[in-house]
């Protein structure tokens, strides 16, 4: 992966105790092999990253499973990662995220731009972190324990590069109000849960 990605060493480092750790059998069982947030703007290599990771950890980039979230900012959207409910339009589809998983359960998941997600997606997200699973429309468990699972964001790159901390917020009009947001959703997803989710700086 060096080799590949020049100038990302912490998050390739960082990324590489994780998965030596799952090897090793030293993870938490219930939970994916890895969950990390990439911080950074445009064009430092943050998706070629998570290709190259989804191709060394599973011999291919095809195991890699991409969600954009900037169609999951609204509050109606979110069921589509799960899938529609019963009598409703795509319920036979199954869920964006759930269906992929479930075909593909040894896989590196990408949620570009998650600072664009409705907040109701950090939930599922933080079951995922904790119990390495969710229910889709239909019932099914799906397991994630076999999972990697990325997210990334450009949010607040110029506080990255003065090593201040970035917030998840989609419309940031001051720094006050991004770090709040930050702290916020940090406390969430970061902290209350214990996730055990790795926050990574880029560029």
């Amino acid at each position: 992966m060096h080799r590949r990605i020049i100038g990302q060493d912490e998050a390739i480092n960082t990324m590489a105790k994780a998965v030596r750790r799952a090897r090793a059998g030293l993870k938490d069982t219930r939970r994916p092999i890895g969950a990390f947030i990439f911080l950074g703007p445009t064009g430092v290599g943050k998706t070629e990253l998570v290709k190259a990771l989804a191709e060394f950890m599973f011999g291919s980039e095809d195991a890699l499973i991409r969600l954009d979230m900037s169609e999951f900012m609204e509050r109606h959207t979110v069921a589509r990662l799960v899938g529609a409910p019963p009598g409703y339009i795509g319920y036979e589809e199954g869920g964006q995220l759930t269906e992929a998983v479930r075909r593909k359960s040894y896989s590196c998941i990408l949620l570009d731009e998650i600072e664009k997600a409705h907040y109701d997606v950090f939930n599922m997200l933080l079951q995922i972190f904790d119990d390495g699973h969710l229910t889709d429309a239909k019932g099914r468990r799906v397991d994630f324990r076999n999972s990697i699972i990325v997210m990334t964001s450009n949010i607040g790159a110029e506080l990255i590069k003065r090593d201040m901390s970035i917030g998840f917020a989609t419309h940031i009009d001051s720094k006050e109000k991004q770090q709040g947001e930050y702290k916020k959703m940090k406390e969430k997803v970061l902290g209350a849960s214990n996730s055990g989710v790795k926050l990574i700086r880029s560029g």
